[in-house]
């Protein structure tokens, strides 16, 4: 292991950038051959992977559920005519340059277009990576627009990746939405708590507490990612007293079966990190061969329900094409329904007669 390896800038540094870093690492599958051929052609999304996250990828599985995660395939290229852009309608709804408004009391602060490594199912990929990256003049007009704004309650700082900020910079920011009176609650979207959960230092612990309430928004979709290091990291967090709330995304051949999602759940509670929603994977351009179909999704979700606790089930989320915001989606438990009663499934199938009165 390198003498800086625990050095979350030096993860940064040395991440696998190019295809030709990339076949050093792992022997490349045709289909992961094509799709690096189509990036290199044609742009897009870039290829980065931090050395920690590559050491957790089985380099002798073309299947592995974290190489799926972030090398490019040629099924990304593949475009369907369902899929958009911006898919989540950000656009049309930022109201100031990367900041965008669709909730009444809440709003997005995209404070970078960077991340440590980058997700290919990313809802963002439009922008991800490749800029325009967001200036201090753009801070000043979003924090101005929040300042004139007071039904604005709470602030989600992300990007790209919140933690990509630097001690000093971060510090700076959380200080300036703090200082907004109407702000009640920070939350920080991240995923490197498992890209380069190192970034979790006890500085930048101090940071979050000194601005409480700060909420982290982590980004875990598989039990593999839980290395002993991102299991610190975590815990650093919950045992400073800030919450961690968890945001896997449902995703085909990576974590569409209920014992990857049941374990990667109740590990995640064990840390004192909240399950808090399985997101529907976005209708982001390239990213169908990563959808699961809704109908096995509520299956899923129905399986889970009993075989593990409330405290571990998430709620799964569909985030409604154009911005129109996200609804829950539960499996119907009502399998009859009559005048005076309904008929109900327990988790172990049986029916049982419930009244309506």
């Amino acid at each position: 292991m390198e003498p800086n390896w625990n050095d979350w800038r030096w993860q940064l540094k040395n991440a696998i950038r190019n295809g030709d870093d990339l076949k050093s690492q792992l022997s490349l599958t045709p289909e992961e051959e094509a799709g690096l051929l189509s990036l290199r052609a044609q742009g897009g999304l870039p290829l980065t992977i931090t050395p920690h996250f590559l050491r957790l990828i089985d380099v002798d599985n073309p299947l592995d559920p974290l190489r799926l995660q972030l090398v490019p395939r040629a099924s990304e290229f593949k475009l369907q005519e369902s899929e958009r852009r911006d898919p989540l309608g950000e656009e049309d709804h930022e109201v100031v340059p990367h900041l965008v408004h669709r909730y009444p009391d809440r709003v997005l602060l995209l404070i970078t277009d960077r991340c440590a490594s980058y997700c290919r199912f990313c809802t963002r990929k439009r922008w991800v990576g490749q800029g325009p990256t967001p200036k201090a003049s753009d801070l000043e007009q979003a924090l101005a627009y929040i300042r004139a704004h007071p039904e604005v309650k709470e602030v989600l700082v992300s990007g790209g990746d919140a933690l990509l900020l630097g001690d000093e910079n971060l510090a700076q920011l959380l200080s300036s939405i703090r200082a907004i009176q109407s702000v009640e609650i920070i939350r920080l979207a991240t995923r490197m708590l498992t890209f380069a959960p190192m970034r979790i230092t006890n500085q930048l612990v101090d940071i979050l507490q000194q601005h409480h309430p700060v909420y982290v928004m982590s980004h875990i979709n598989h039990p593999q990612e839980l290395a002993s290091e991102a299991k610190d990291a975590i815990l650093k967090l919950t045992n400073a007293g800030i919450p961690v709330l968890n945001q896997t995304v449902l995703l085909r051949q990576v974590n569409n079966d209920v014992q990857v999602l049941a374990t990667l759940f109740r590990e995640l509670t064990r840390l004192r990190a909240r399950p808090y929603y399985l997101h529907q994977c976005d209708v982001a351009s390239g990213t169908a061969h990563f959808r699961v179909p809704i109908g096995e999704a509520l299956a899923l979700v129905k399986k889970l329900r009993g075989h593990i606790s409330g405290l571990c089930i998430p709620t799964f989320m569909i985030d409604i094409p154009g911005g129109f915001g996200k609804v829950p989606m539960v499996p119907d438990p009502v399998v009859k329904r009559e005048k005076d009663r309904i008929f109900l499934e327990g988790f172990r199938g049986e029916i049982a007669a419930y009244p309506t009165d």
